[in-house]
């Protein structure tokens, strides 16, 4: 990792040199636009919409729109006058419970690294931290602005989260939210079941993002010129019910389907989820029938081949069977004379 902030950690008298890395990164598959024709990158230039001419990096500066069509233009030296534009430190405000601080505050995490001589310092601020559950509210200053952001301990390491100012924060404003919506209590509870049935513990690893990978394999059969493989199909999800209470129910037995359960009720009607089921099944086995109806078509049209043949012997029998009987009498009455 290369580090991309260096400062130190104010905490009262004691300041700690410290190093930043990002904690994090991103994984989606970047892409390049190209021309469709020869695959040739493409480039775009920077020109000016006043006099059309292309602008180099130094002659670009920073325009604020005041309205009306007037732009007011800063320079880097009016941004090198402002407060902490080139302070580099994380000056600790105070230390609150974790929990008081939500989630949607955080924007980035960081990593901090001691620097030189500050491991030992470095090492009693993580263990205090540790100590106290709680979490120090800082003010740091990164990339040209002023930021406030929480220290905690993550896995041995002092890690900076960033955070976004309150009112960086937007309110909710919809309309649902006025409205007087009653939930009745079987239906509470039916809800609370289903959470139960699908509580857990968080293991982030057991999740992946599916779609990333499909695409790289999409990429790799590309480069090695094979046919692209077409993931299996997932169950698809039933049409939504009309009726929330039939809904939750279903719900609820797929959650113990998944987890090995046995369902409720034994011989219970059939659910959303198992009729779906039922109907997928059914569609698996139909083309095994048809096929075994295809190869029976065969034996069967020999067999219809056959029966005229059968017929027409027997209908050549039947002359020698009428001669035998006529003959039957006259056998009869020579054997009378004979006595």
């Amino acid at each position: 990792m290369r580090a991309i902030w260096k400062g130190a950690v104010s905490f009262g008298l004691v300041s700690i040199g410290v190093k930043v890395y990002s904690a994090t990164e991103e994984k989606d598959i970047r892409f390049h636009q190209v021309h469709r024709e020869d695959g040739g990158r493409i480039r775009y230039k920077r020109t000016c919409s006043v006099c059309g001419e292309e602008v180099t990096y130094d002659d670009i500066a920073k325009g604020y729109d005041i309205g009306g069509g007037e732009m007011v233009i800063l320079t880097d030296s009016d941004f090198a006058d402002l407060p902490l534009s080139t302070s580099h430190a994380i000056d600790v405000l105070e230390f609150v419970p974790a929990e008081q601080v939500d989630p949607i505050l955080y924007n980035k995490a960081y990593f901090l690294e001691p620097e030189g001589s500050a491991t030992k310092p470095y090492v009693l601020l993580r263990d205090a931290l540790s100590d106290s559950e709680r979490v120090a509210i800082v003010k740091v200053a990164l990339r040209q602005r002023e930021q406030l952001a929480t220290l905690r301990v993550r896995e041995g390491v002092l890690l900076l989260n960033t955070m976004l100012w309150p009112d960086e924060i937007r309110r909710p404003d919809f309309g649902f939210l006025d409205e007087d919506l009653k939930v009745r209590p079987p239906e509470l509870a039916m809800a609370s079941s289903l959470i139960d049935s699908m509580a857990g513990e968080f293991e982030p690893d057991a999740f992946t993002d599916d779609y990333r990978a499909a695409l790289q394999e999409v990429i790799d059969a590309k480069v090695e010129g094979r046919e692209v493989v077409q993931p299996e199909e997932e169950e698809a999800a039933p049409a939504a019910a009309v009726d929330l209470m039939a809904a939750l129910k279903a719900s609820v037995e797929r959650a113990r389907a998944a987890r090995g359960e046995a369902p409720s009720g034994g011989g219970a009607e059939p659910t959303p989820i198992s009729s779906a089921r039922s109907a997928k099944k059914a569609a698996k086995k139909a083309p095994a029938r048809k096929a075994a109806e295809k190869k029976a078509e065969p034996a069967k049209k020999t067999a219809a081949k056959k029966a005229p043949a059968k017929k027409a012997a027997e209908k050549k029998a039947e002359p020698a069977k009428k001669t035998a009987a006529k003959k039957a009498p006259a056998k009869k009455t020579a054997a009378k004379k004979s006595a």
